[in-house]
């Protein structure tokens, strides 16, 4: 796959990934640990519980690509939009800088860019082995399968922009995966007991970060939600 396709992959899994792990903690009622006691295991066993009960997200997201080797940033802002987690339908609308619209259904996914009516569609389905790692963080999974595909580490607690958190660390085992994904770095605030923050990181030393706000979970949302609602005349180019 190439870069910029293993990028809009990134783009539709992220969301997936990071409010799975959010709502599935933040849906117990956001159940307070001990400070200074946080279990590893009881984190993953709330998860495991909350994860049966989860129907649909919504969310309003930044998230930022960072390309060490020159030293830039990129940073997109918009919303996040989830249903039935055992067999996702994701949407996420950019608006900042410029607007773009992502749609993941199935083991495919839709990438609309207004300003020139253009929508690429990526096959994933020859890429399943990393989709399914990439859920496995996510919705439905129990704590066993997460740590039969990464190792899952408690790193310890850190202060992030004024907040305590606890910083999980997950390693893929699989050395197919490794050589896409090195490490995926969570801290969890030990307020809420939701993602403060996320980082992936690629083997280049790349690495991609997302922020959440507003979470919802379980709200209706209609089947329109998740279309890509395109201009008439839309292009649309078979990227992989």
């Amino acid at each position: 796959m190439r870069r910029l396709a293993l990028r809009g992959l990134w783009l539709a899994l992220i969301g997936l990934i990071l409010l799975g792990l959010t709502v599935t903690l933040s849906a117990l009622g956001r159940p307070r640990i001990h400070r200074g006691k946080t279990d590893l295991q009881e984190i993953l066993q709330r998860m495991n519980d909350a994860a049966k009960r989860l129907k649909t997200v919504t969310a309003d997201l930044d998230y930022t690509t960072v390309t060490v080797l020159v030293n830039d940033r990129d940073t997109e802002s918009g919303q996040f939009y989830l249903r039935n987690p055992k067999n996702p339908e994701m949407l996420i609308r950019f608006e900042k800088p410029e607007p773009k619209t992502i749609l993941f259904r199935k083991n495919r996914a839709e990438i609309y860019y207004p300003k020139v009516n253009r929508v690429e569609q990526y096959d994933l389905s020859s890429h399943s082995g990393l989709v399914q790692h990439l859920l496995l963080l996510g919705f439905g999974t129990d704590a066993a399968s997460l740590k039969s595909a990464y190792h899952v580490k408690l790193v310890g607690e850190e202060q992030l922009e004024g907040e305590d958190t606890a910083v999980l660390e997950l390693i893929p085992k699989d050395p197919a995966i490794a050589s896409q994904l090195t490490k995926i770095q969570m801290w969890v605030s030990e307020d809420s007991w939701t993602p403060a923050q996320q980082q992936f990181f690629e083997p280049s030393g790349d690495y991609l970060i997302a922020h959440y706000s507003g979470v919802k979970v379980n709200r209706s949302l209609p089947s329109s939600t998740f279309e890509i609602n395109a201009a008439r005349g839309v292009q649309r180019v078979k990227k992989g």
